[in-house]
């Protein structure tokens, strides 16, 4: 499976003109031949605009046309007992028909909650223009969204917000991170409505959830749909800048511009930071939504968003060792030699201290199998420095239990 971060699609309008409705020039055909009073037709002339008094001639005309048209009409259908015209009037709705119940909860109470609160992004770099969205996260001006939407913001590009009621703000990067694929911008203005972050720790599958966002640079968008599943290993973006999420996956609709959008509960707690859609095979870039979307989980969302607005940078744990790419047996292997003059086991680092040695396989974490490189690495990095883990490794033959505690390593690092 591939996955792709959301990237955005610049809907355009037709020129004027293009709509299939032909212009005044266009409608402006040639007059049809006129006849003389020999019977011969006369030379076709120009159709120019009619004069003032010549339209209102014409219109005149045409009203008492009308008039003795329907005068006429009238007089036929009164000559049969039952030849009247149908009654037009159509169905009028009871009282109080109209009236749709939107209790606290519904998706419309959630939606009118939410939105307030949901902003569109854009980014305008030299080589072009790039939009997301993103949550208001406190009533100062911080806002959060994903990375790779603002990432051009930290060489220098302009980055503009526009909000729930049409106004627009200049914001500045506070900080980002693409290890987590989250950054915090922040914009001159107080008194701003933010969102919640819940605990996605209690989010379960089948959970009704809400995205809300700007894709296609459709401001103010919200689908619907259901957390499919939890805990699924996605890595999003190049290989020199990828993140590595402990996603939960939806079915809601997700397109190019969500990013950076929250995803809501029916409590209207935002318990995931949409980030990437997936894709099929040998597709690199965004095309459109398939129902596989993926968001990265609040509680990660909170640790990283506190972090970057403390010291503007974010940490992640590690353990202290480089995976070999090729292996395809069972588990994941340490890599059994040095690679571009990087150890494989880091000396002195938390996996040398437990034992770990080049060519282990690491078979499973906290007691779930791991079978790819990038599962072993979305299940510590959904974990925090100094937390302890239990890796099942095999060494020669022999299985054994190693207790290590993470280490921490800042982006960029």
């Amino acid at each position: 499976m591939t996955t792709v971060p959301l990237t955005t699609v610049h809907l355009t309008t037709p020129p004027a003109g293009a709509s299939g409705t032909p212009s005044d020039d266009a409608a402006a055909d040639p007059q049809q031949p006129e006849r003389t009073p020999s019977g011969q037709s006369a030379p076709r002339a120009r159709r120019g605009r009619l004069g003032a008094r010549s339209a209102v001639a014409v219109l005149l005309l045409g009203l008492v046309a009308g008039a003795g048209g329907g005068a006429g009409t009238y007089a036929l259908l009164d000559g049969g007992p039952t030849a009247r015209p149908a009654d037009a009037a159509l169905p009028e709705p009871a009282a109080g028909a109209t009236h749709v119940d939107r209790p606290e909860g519904s998706v419309a109470a959630i939606a009118a909650a939410a939105l307030p609160s949901v902003v569109s992004i854009e980014v305008r770099a030299d080589q072009g223009v790039a939009t997301g969205s993103g949550m208001i996260l406190k009533a100062e001006g911080y806002i959060l969204t994903n990375n790779h939407v603002v990432a051009e913001a930290a060489n220098g590009a302009d980055v503009t917000v526009t909000f729930a009621d049409g106004h627009e703000q200049p914001a500045e990067l506070v900080g980002a991170t693409p290890d987590y694929d989250l950054a915090v911008i922040r914009v001159d203005e107080t008194g701003l409505e933010p969102l919640v972050l819940g605990d996605s720790d209690d989010v379960v599958v089948g959970d009704s959830v809400l995205a809300v966002g700007s894709p296609l640079g459709l401001e103010a968008t919200v689908t619907t749909g259901i957390v499919s599943a939890l805990h699924r290993p996605v890595k999003a973006g190049e290989a020199a800048a990828a993140a590595f999420i402990d996603a939960i996956q939806t079915d809601a609709a997700i397109n190019p511009g969500n990013s950076g959008g929250p995803l809501v509960n029916t409590a209207g707690e935002v318990i995931g930071i949409n980030s990437a859609i997936a894709q099929g095979p040998g597709t690199t870039t965004a095309t459109g939504n398939i129902g596989l979307g993926f968001a990265i989980p609040s509680n990660q969302a909170r640790h990283t968003a506190e972090q970057l607005i403390e010291t503007g940078t974010a940490t992640f744990p590690v353990i202290g060792v480089l995976l070999d790419p090729t292996y395809q047996g069972e588990g994941v292997r340490v890599a059994e030699g040095p690679q571009q003059g990087t150890p494989a086991v880091t000396p002195g680092g938390p996996a040398d201290q437990a034992g770990v040695r080049p060519g282990d396989v690491i078979l499973s974490i906290d007691g779930r199998p791991v079978s790819v490189a990038d599962e072993l690495i979305v299940a510590i990095r959904a974990k925090a420095p100094g937390d302890p883990v239990t890796l099942q490794v095999r060494s020669d033959g022999d299985e054994r239990e190693v207790r290590i505690v993470l280490e921490e390593r800042s982006s960029g690092q």
